[in-house]
């Protein structure tokens, strides 16, 4: 089975360090262990996340602003983790683009943030990525960037104006989805143990649950969620080992994090579908020999 994906290639565009895992890093390591050249684009370093770390407190933004760099090397280690050889950040340069923050702060009126980058210009420097690495299949996030962070929204329209723009024609493109019946499962199980999932009395809470409707294919990346697992221990200063996401793994079992899910905006849905319809292959039916 190991590389019988040779020859098949994968783009993913993500606004921070640590979107990639938590969204798709079993994917990207199913797909890379099985051959796929898989390319991950970041759009910023994330200067502006909070620090979980206190002993790292120092390097947020409001102190010595050096976070950015350190989430660079957290992110190198993840993608070691996972297998991914090929990283860029988008431009070219680490510091192109800075972190706008959450909608509405005072970072967003920042000249040099992502949130205010022209959309021509900054998808033009993906389009250069995109006719060079000429991917079968693009991932991103849907057009409210899964929860409204301006970077995740700025990111969406760029890789969607970027595919429109560029002299590759990507076959399949994939936004990330989080389905409401998962979110729920996990929260109720966190009740049972006394616990929550971000606060969250229902999946409907979470502006990030959407509906199962949305869920055009699911990923089985269970053979290769440990790799997962220790991709977001890499970035340490943004995912707790004690927080909800390894809660949510220690009471619903790894798999919570294996299976990812996606909606299919662009290309045909296409076999073989699990028992609930859903792609299982998001490669199927690509043409790889153009």
């Amino acid at each position: 089975m190991l590389n019988s994906y040779k020859g098949y290639r994968m783009l993913l565009v993500h606004a921070h360090p640590d979107d990639e895992t938590i969204n798709n890093g079993s994917t990207m390591a199913l797909y890379a262990a099985l051959g796929a050249e898989v390319t991950l684009v970041t759009c910023t370093r994330g200067e502006e996340g909070e620090v979980l770390v206190p002993d790292l407190a120092h390097l947020a933004a409001h102190a010595t602003d050096s976070l950015g760099d350190h989430r660079v090397q957290e992110l190198a280690v993840a993608m070691k983790a996972l297998g991914i050889s090929d990283h860029r950040f988008l431009g070219g340069d680490t510091k192109k683009y800075r972190d706008s923050g959450m909608m509405g702060t005072e970072p967003n009126n920042r000249p040099d943030v992502f949130w205010q980058a022209d959309l021509e210009r900054a998808s033009d420097d993906l389009v250069a990525i995109i006719d060079e690495v000429k991917p079968h299949v693009m991932i991103t996030y849907d057009e409210i960037g899964g929860y409204g962070h301006p970077d995740h929204i700025q990111a969406h329209r760029v890789a969607m104006r970027a595919s429109e723009k560029s002299h590759w024609d990507i076959e399949k493109i994939y936004w990330n989805v989080m389905p409401r019946s998962v979110i729920q499962e996990g929260i109720d199980a966190m009740k049972e143990v006394g616990s929550d999932f971000f606060g969250a009395e229902k999946a409907e809470d979470l502006p990030f649950a959407k509906d199962d409707s949305f869920v055009h294919a699911m990923v089985d990346g269970n053979a290769y969620v440990e790799q997962k697992m220790d991709a977001m221990r890499a970035h340490a200063t943004q995912i707790e080992v004690d927080g909800p996401f390894f809660a949510l793994s220690n009471n619903l079992g790894l798999q919570v994090w294996g299976n990812e899910y996606y909606t299919l905006v662009k290309g045909e849905k296409t076999e073989p579908f699990d028992s609930k319809g859903y792609e299982q292959d998001l490669f199927a039916g690509v043409d790889i020999t153009r």
